[in-house]
């Protein structure tokens, strides 16, 4: 499995740590909560290796990373019921295939537009973390 040194997702270091929850490996990826919840359940998923494009993958492995990502959908969709999904693939700063899972909802904080990256407005205690995570879980 390639690593990069100074890579966010690859070396899962302290500031990695102070914006996600590891949640649980995936397919080809791994899965995370956001720990600022404005949209309850959102998520990130992240491919396995340190790639920064999605077509740098290989047809079989590309079809697995948005299994995976289809798979993270399906199950916030479940557990939190939300209008609508958005996906996020920026990468712009971070150089590492990952998309955003952010559940949007009719009347709620930036429906009907762009979401923020990290508005650092809600975060929830760690038991409110272990009962999203939990429901995630139950949903996969």
């Amino acid at each position: 499995m390639e690593k990069s040194l100074d890579c966010l997702y690859c070396q899962r270091n302290e500031l990695q740590k102070s914006l996600m929850i590891k949640i649980c490996d995936l397919n080809v990826s791994t899965l995370f909560l956001f720990k600022e919840q404005s949209h309850p359940g959102r998520c990130v998923v992240a491919y396995k290796d340190h790639i920064n494009e999605l077509f740098e993958l290989s047809e079989s492995d590309r079809n697995a990373f948005m299994g995976d990502v289809c798979r993270v959908a399906g199950a916030i969709q479940k557990s939190f019921s939300p209008t609508k999904i958005n996906y996020g693939a920026y990468s712009d700063k971070l150089a590492h295939l990952h998309f955003h899972i952010v559940p949007k909802f009719e009347g709620g904080f930036e429906f009907g537009g762009i979401f923020e990256m990290n508005p650092q407005a809600i975060y929830l205690n760690e038991d409110e973390y272990a009962v999203t995570i939990q429901r995630i879980i139950d949903a996969l």
